[in-house]
């Protein structure tokens, strides 16, 4: 897997959300260096994780419209009766 990364901007606006977490939640600030080094060790060691995770649900949502399709393909067919002789 390769390593993930985010754009600048988009760096920046999740470092802005985990300080305002910090403030919010634990009451603490945090610096930017700080914020950056926390985001990179959570995309380093969880980051599989959560990729993992998203490529299950995209698994699930696929087999279940595959499943959809072919219960589709199978209410098309006519019926037939093949013990009937000319």
């Amino acid at each position: 897997m390769n390593k993930i990364q985010f754009s600048d901007d988009e760096k920046q606006q999740i470092i802005q959300k985990i300080k305002k977490y910090f403030v919010k939640e634990l009451n603490q600030q945090i610096g930017d260096f700080d914020t950056e080094f926390l985001l990179d060790f959570m995309g380093e060691e969880l980051g599989a994780h959560f990729y993992n995770k998203g490529l299950l649900d995209a698994q699930a949502i696929f087999s279940k419209r595959e499943d959809d399709l072919v219960e589709s393909i199978y209410e098309l067919e006519m019926p037939t009766n093949l013990t009937t002789k000319y």
